[in-house]
């Protein structure tokens, strides 16, 4: 239902004005697509930039829990080690005490010998004695006879 009462070059001119605020509603619409669109490809840019950060992280903590595994790895080999030597500390200082056990053994064994030699050496003595004793004996008894 047109209006009569406006005359036919003003409706032509509001004609024309609601085409150019058409066509400017228009291009509105398009730099707000394109806006839209920037935003979109922004957010996108930012979403790949985080995802990117999410998974440096996770290689991150990823690298910490080897590290952390092999510095527990480390840390038990160590506890080994300490164990081990004390072991082997405890062995030698029983490997010691049995040295010293042995030495006394030794020098024991050495005395009874020197005492053993000692005892036979005065049995030898009393043997050359006795021997010297008979051998007189029989030069007497020899010049006894004769």
């Amino acid at each position: 239902m047109p209006d009569d009462s406006i005359p036919p070059e003003r409706r032509r001119q509001q004609a024309e004005g609601g085409r150019e605020k058409a066509e400017d509603g228009r291009e509105d619409a398009e730099q707000g697509r394109g806006a839209t669109e920037d935003e979109r490809i922004s957010a996108e840019s930012e979403r790949n930039e985080a995802e990117q950060a999410r998974q440096s992280a996770e290689e991150v903590r990823d690298v910490d829990d080897q590290h952390r595994a092999t510095l527990e790895a480390v840390r038990e080999a160590r506890e080994r080690l300490r164990e081990a030597g004390e072991i082997a500390r405890i062995a030698g200082e029983e490997s010691r005490v049995a040295a010293e056990a042995a030495r006394h053994a030794a020098m024991e064994a050495v005395n009874a010998t020197a005492e053993t030699l000692q005892a036979t050496l005065e049995a030898l003595k009393v043997v050359e004695e006795m021997r010297r004793t008979l051998h007189e004996i029989r030069e007497v008894n020899k010049l006894d006879f004769n």
